[in-house]
């Protein structure tokens, strides 16, 4: 799963470096894998996610030395939320933060991860959960701080998946406007 920055604060683009590897451990559950392939200095502090086939947070699980994280954040809303449409919406109780100090016990080097596991709702698949992410009835955000040498930060959504890269899209509006074209000359 791949990221966009949808606050653009002046840091580095960090979406190249950001991803979530989604995986079924079994049980009516579904885990999700935050990686950070550091390239520019940076650390994953706050995760986030809205709606979807979730139930709850059932673990919360890091890599070991130099990543802490709780269920719970602060701020509660991804910040910048409200810059993307539809605005990203917090699902209550599906977030998490690094234990303070935040940057310091973050995802901040490519040996480190952050995996959440959640339980689904009941009759919901890792195939459903897989589906909600594609249309974005499922979303996760992430907060990072302490990028590069400014230190600043910045927030990311996940992309939905295009498997063409939006050329259906693109060919589909080629494809009315030459209709159009011909329609005209046609009528002429």
């Amino acid at each position: 799963i791949n990221f966009t920055n949808i606050t653009n604060n002046g840091n580095s683009d960090l979406s190249g470096q950001l991803s979530v590897n989604m995986f079924d451990p079994g049980g009516d559950q579904v885990s999700f894998t935050f990686l950070n392939n550091v390239g520019i200095a940076s650390s994953i502090t706050d995760v986030y996610f809205d709606d979807g086939t979730l139930l709850g947070i059932a673990r919360i699980a890091d890599s070991g030395a130099g990543v802490a994280f709780s269920q719970g954040a602060a701020p509660p809303e991804l910040p910048g939320a409200n810059s993307i449409s539809p605005a990203f919406e917090t699902t209550a109780g599906f977030l998490a933060d690094s234990d303070s100090p935040p940057p310091q016990n973050g995802v901040s080097s490519a040996t480190e991860s952050l995996t959440i596991t959640f339980n689904l709702i009941n009759g919901k698949t890792f195939a459903d959960t897989v589906a909600a992410l594609d249309t974005g009835d499922l979303r996760i955000g992430m907060h990072v701080q302490a990028i590069g040498t400014t230190g600043g930060s910045d927030s990311y959504v996940n992309t939905q998946s295009v498997p063409d890269g939006g050329m259906t899209i693109s060919l589909l509006g080629m494809a009315m406007a030459g209709m159009g074209l011909v329609a005209r000359r046609i009528r002429k």
